[in-house]
């Protein structure tokens, strides 16, 4: 979980940011004095909950979660504050929550248990997979799922991409083999790929990740805790993995990520 944290006020700045990592150890926490660098480094590195100071010099805490409701509309917001006259504009912005100064850990907790956005685990997922640097893939364990081809494992890494599409086996083929004819020889090779795609995912009990059909492929997203798909959430944790690298090994990966964001 990303947390960011914003008050002008450094002691109070402090208290937050204490009572905060006491509620959630394990979170990744960043704190803030003033609103434009809070801002920046959301849009830049995601966040999933900012708690944010209403009453500051400059543009309010109010204005910056509307900010932030720009850059990630599930953005969990809470508000603190001393002056509970604030709440109703709190409110209206649709907040996650709202806590009263002095900010207590026990407080923080309470609203991270009860956010607006949850941040569910994907604890039904039968695959982990790794979009950004390499493309690999893992059961929940974390041990690597093994592809008796690296052409079938990269065709598996192109239906994650498709996000759940359904995709011909011709239009795999001519990402794959972009300067080769689709001939019969082809078509051959690639149902020895698919085969040997379904029998790896079969071998690790994870073969309902990919839907068949007729001369056509797509991947079960439920099935998939993918890094790609949490980035295209605006998961915190994710945007912050990316580091300009995806699917490194597959040359035609980069282009259609491109096309994506664009």
């Amino acid at each position: 979980m990303r947390i960011l944290c914003l008050d002008d006020e450094p002691l109070a700045l402090k208290m937050l940011e204490q009572a905060v990592k006491a509620a959630k150890p394990d979170a990744d926490i960043s704190s803030f004095r003033k609103q434009a660098e809070l801002i920046d480094e959301a849009e830049k590195n995601g966040c999933d909950v900012a708690f944010l100071d209403i009453h500051m010099r400059g543009i309010t805490g109010v204005e910056v979660a509307k900010r932030l409701k720009g850059i990630n509309p599930k953005m969990n917001i809470i508000f603190v504050t001393g002056f509970s006259e604030y709440k109703g504009d709190a409110m209206d912005m649709k907040a996650s929550g709202y806590i009263m100064k002095p900010v207590t850990a026990d407080e923080v907790k309470a609203e991270l248990e009860d956010l607006r956005f949850p941040l569910v685990p994907k604890s039904n997922a039968l695959l982990r997979v790794q979009c950004f640097g390499n493309f690999d893939v893992f059961l929940p364990s974390g041990e690597h799922v093994r592809f008796e081809r690296s052409k079938s494992k990269e065709i598996f890494a192109f239906l994650v991409h498709r996000q759940g599409s359904s995709c011909t086996i011709k239009e795999i083929a001519a990402a794959l083999f972009e300067d080769e004819p689709y001939d019969k020889k082809q078509q051959n090779y690639m149902q020895q790929l698919t085969h040997s795609l379904m029998k790896s995912l079969k071998a690790v009990g994870a073969e309902a990740a990919v839907i068949k059909d007729f001369n056509a492929l797509a991947v079960d997203p439920k099935a998939l805790d993918c890094d790609y798909y949490r980035f295209k959430e605006l998961d915190g944790g994710a945007v912050n993995a990316y580091q300009n690298e995806y699917m490194s090994q597959y040359y035609w990966a980069d282009f259609l990520f491109d096309e994506d964001l664009y």
